[in-house]
C-alpha cells in the first residue's frame, strides 16, 4: 500500500496563520490600509493562482537595520492574468475602472489612466507596453 503525505500550504501555531508570501504596498499602502484597493499590478508574479493567500505588507525589502516588517491584512488572491500595461489606455473606460479598483477613485491625478500608466511604468521600471501581471484580490 502505497504512503500518501500530505505537504501543507502554510504553518499554523495556535489558529495564527505564519510563512505566507509577503506582497509589498510600499506606493498604495494607504489603499490598503482603507480597503480601497481590490487590484494590483506586478512585474512578475506570474506564479500566483486563485485561492493563494498573501501577507500584504508596507514593505519587505530594503529594511534597514531595526526596521520590521509592517503587516497591513492578509489577502486572497481572485484573479490573475498577464496583460499589457497600455490597455489600460486604449480602452478608456477600461482604464478608469481598473484606476478604481487600484485604490486611486479619489485620486485627482491617478484616477486618470494616462497618467496612472505612466507613474506604473515610472516607478515599477518599465514601459508602458510592457506585460504586467495583474492581481485581483479580496481582504479577509
Amino acid at each position: 500500500m502505497p504512503v500518501i503525505l500530505a505537504v501543507p500550504t502554510e504553518r499554523r501555531t495556535k489558529s495564527l496563520v505564519v510563512d505566507l508570501r509577503n506582497i509589498s504596498f510600499a506606493h498604495t499602502t494607504q489603499q490598503v490600509r482603507d480597503r480601497r484597493k481590490t487590484v494590483t499590478r506586478r512585474v512578475g508574479w506570474r506564479f500566483l493562482g486563485p485561492g493563494d493567500r498573501l501577507s500584504a505588507v508596507v514593505k519587505s525589502r530594503g529594511l534597514r537595520q531595526g526596521e520590521s516588517v509592517q503587516r497591513l491584512a492578509t489577502i486572497r488572491v481572485v484573479d490573475v492574468r498577464e496583460e499589457r500595461l497600455d490597455r489600460m489606455v486604449k480602452d478608456w473606460q477600461y482604464g478608469v475602472t481598473e484606476c478604481k479598483l487600484e485604490g486611486f477613485a479619489s485620486d485627482e491625478i491617478l484616477r486618470n489612466p494616462k497618467y496612472f500608466v505612466a507613474w506604473f511604468a515610472a516607478s515599477h521600471g518599465c514601459h508602458q507596453d510592457s506585460l504586467v501581471t495583474r492581481i485581483e484580490f479580496e481582504y479577509e
